[in-house]
């Protein structure tokens, strides 16, 4: 058994282990449960029997990771916030200030979003309270199905590059880099996306004002000036908590898992003076936070394995020569190759089964081409955001498709996102060719 390994060069060995894996999961393994096998197997038998302690050292690796206590903190602030209904109060602030605009709903749905998805780490969370609130309230008013499907869709996926985006951490931790210079690297682009898109639906709203049509004025004058300044205040409420625990980090007052510690604090404390904490959203908060955060650990311990694995066998090196030397590719050109292998992965894998699968291989890599991995941690989450949304099995289309009201077919949905496919495409371009858009900020504030 020994013998045929070693006949074998380490491309070979590589793409005998990507192979391995893409097998595993098509049989319908966990993710964690394919990579964690294929890592520790494979260990056993390059190494023989002291190969097995790979697996046994990124469990202890993991286990010993101060920074791992961020995880489970910031999604239970994040629950929190949207199971004691705290983030639903955005909504309709957004709803009563914004209402009288053209196309306003929807602009405010985008920020909406965003700031949910700000507070959860993760895109769901977005896509959740767009689909389920926003969009029947859009729909009712006139919105054309097909815009407010993408702008959701869309809207959704920006979170995961606001800070404390959970997608962020996961990708400093793997590649041990800064979470603070990455979460504000992701504030830009982010930024960015959100303002080409509130400028679409402008555009499509200024072009065809029956696409999202303003609130009638009957509704405009039913709302009071005090209903009007009570919804601006519950609506800052879990603004300001996010800008509190982000800021406080940022600023160098508490440390990441100390900020992590008082986000789940104030969250709490507030669905207890807004009397909305109560054991039904304990529990529900506690149980989604236990399964989300027990499947980040186990996937991470999956990935330190398999990493461990490439190190040993030196396959970043020999992938670097088949790229330079072998196909006479320059840095450029294999970076764009990474970009475009992450959007086919999309396809079919989530952004952290994505990020597992082939941090081993691109991270060193984008190290030895020269190129920031700060950067390039932007990067991957952008082309994330785009993978959420191709077909065929992109994550936003069936989490859309799920919670939508009825009337909106999968063919809606799929039709809904080829303007904002291409809008991300172009942004994706935009901060490749202009790095400043993501480093601006950890450049100037740190």
């Amino acid at each position: 058994m020994f013998d045929i390994t070693f006949t074998l060069s380490h491309e070979s060995i590589a793409l005998l282990l990507f192979a391995s894996m893409g097998m595993l999961m098509l049989t319908g393994q966990r993710v964690f449960a394919a990579i964690g096998f294929v890592g520790a197997v494979a260990a056993v038998f390059l190494w023989g029997t002291g190969g097995s302690q790979m697996a046994f050292n990124a469990s202890m690796t993991l286990m010993k990771w101060f920074p791992m206590i961020t995880l489970p903190l910031f999604i239970y602030m994040g629950y929190m916030l949207s199971e004691s209904g705290i983030a639903n109060d955005l909504y309709r602030m957004f709803h009563v200030w914004m209402g009288p605009l053209p196309g306003g709903l929807a602009i405010g749905t985008v920020v909406l979003m965003v700031a949910i998805s700000a507070m959860n780490g993760l895109s769901v969370a977005g896509m959740a309270i767009g689909a389920t609130i926003a969009m029947p309230e859009m729909l009712k008013r006139g919105y054309d199905k097909r815009m407010v499907s993408g702008v959701i869709q869309a809207g959704s996926s920006l979170g995961i590059m606001m800070p404390p985006s959970v997608v962020l951490v996961l990708y400093g931790m793997i590649a041990r880099q800064p979470v603070s210079n990455l979460w504000l690297a992701g504030i830009g682009p982010a930024i960015m996306f959100a303002v080409m898109l509130i400028g679409y639906i402008v555009i499509r709203c200024k072009l065809n004002p029956a696409m999202g049509p303003a609130l009638p004025k009957e509704e405009r004058d039913a709302i009071t000036s005090a209903e009007k300044w009570s919804s601006l205040w519950a609506g800052l409420l879990p603004l300001a908590i996010i800008f509190s625990v982000t800021g406080a980090f940022m600023t160098g007052i508490t440390s990441l898992v100390e900020s992590s510690a008082v986000g789940a604090l104030v969250a709490t404390l507030a669905a207890l003076v807004k009397r909305r904490l109560n054991g039904k959203v304990m529990r529900v908060v506690l149980v989604q936070t236990l399964s989300v955060s027990c499947m980040f650990m186990w996937i991470i311990m999956a990935a330190l394995c398999f990493s461990s694995v490439f190190d040993g066998l030196g396959a970043v090196h020999a992938i670097k020569t088949l790229f330079l030397d072998g196909w006479h590719l320059s840095p450029w050109g294999v970076l764009i190759i990474m970009q475009l292998s992450y959007l086919v992965m999309g396809m079919f894998l989530d952004d952290t089964a994505m990020l597992v699968i082939v941090a081993p291989l691109y991270i060193p890599l984008v190290k030895a081409l020269g190129f920031d991995p700060i950067w390039y941690g932007v990067l991957y989450t952008i082309t994330c955001q785009i993978a959420y949304m191709t077909p065929p099995f992109g994550y936003n289309l069936f989490l859309m498709k799920a919670m939508a009201p009825k009337g909106v077919t999968l063919s809606d949905i799929y039709s809904s996102i080829i303007p904002m496919v291409i809008l991300m495409l172009i942004g994706l371009v935009l901060v490749m060719v202009f790095p400043d858009i993501a480093m601006f900020l950890p450049r100037v504030l740190l």
